[in-house]
């Protein structure tokens, strides 16, 4: 029985396809203005005996397509124990919010905490940071790494942050020094979320936030741990949606 699980997320959908336990397949593409049709063309390209939709938009595919849905907290927290069986505490970076979920002996949730109201420590602030200084998503992080001054953020709004980059840059400020600084900044809001919590065992950093090498460093140095990141860590909601899938039909 194959099990499909897809996670809407804001910037992303990502689909996972299961059979008995074992990945067999994913795929991976751009939200868009219309994610209910990318949604669609996921469901063709993989068919499955059972779906679970996850994330942000869950719900058109709940409307529009009869089709269970479970929350992206849950979702992560199978996901991340399926790729990490030790795992207790995860760590999500994600387009429209940050979340840190603890996880109890057996797997399940037993609390989290999540900034939804603000744009800043989001993977969207940092695609808008980046962008302001000229690189992409993914080289801002190796960027970052190559700093060798140590200067500070006053503000992490997304508008006054982006008038701070220019004023740095105009002051002749390198700007691998303002991209460490960006993620400084980040992880420093992300750590204090996830400082409330009894670390213990394996901490895993998810979502696509989690190929970033600064921000895992930056995430080891702050909590003094070290911080697991699966092969594909944008693919752990939509793992752990098709294990729910699969659940279903058993």
């Amino acid at each position: 029985m194959k099990a499909l699980g897809i996670d809407i997320g804001s910037r992303y959908i990502k689909g996972a396809l299961i059979d008995k336990g074992e990945w067999i397949d994913y795929k991976k593409s751009g939200t868009t203005f219309n994610p209910l049709e990318k949604c669609n063309e996921m469901l063709r390209e993989m068919p499955a005996d059972r779906v679970v939709a996850t994330g942000y938009g869950r719900h058109l595919l709940e409307v529009h397509g009869n089709i269970k849905t479970i929350t992206e907290i849950k979702a992560f927290a199978r996901g991340s124990r399926a790729f990490f069986s030790k795992c207790y505490t995860i760590i999500d970076i994600g387009g429209q919010d940050t979340k840190v979920i603890a996880l109890n002996e057996a797997g399940n949730v037993w609390k989290f905490e999540m900034n939804d109201r603000c744009a800043a420590g989001t993977g969207k602030f940092m695609e808008i940071m980046a962008k302001n200084l000229g690189y992409s998503l993914e080289e801002f992080g190796s960027y970052a790494l190559t700093a060798h001054q140590e200067i500070q953020l006053s503000s992490m709004c997304t508008v006054f942050a982006e008038s701070e980059v220019v004023s740095l840059t105009a002051k002749g400020v390198a700007r691998e020094e303002i991209a460490m600084a960006i993620h400084r900044a980040i992880i420093n809001r992300v750590a204090s979320m996830a400082k409330r919590f009894s670390l213990q065992d394996e901490v895993v950093f998810a979502g696509g936030c989690a190929y970033n090498p600064c921000l895992k460093m930056l995430l080891e140095q702050n909590l003094k741990r070290n911080i697991c990141v699966a092969s594909a860590p944008e693919m752990t909601g939509a793992i752990g949606a098709a294990l729910f899938a699969e659940d279903d039909g058993m």
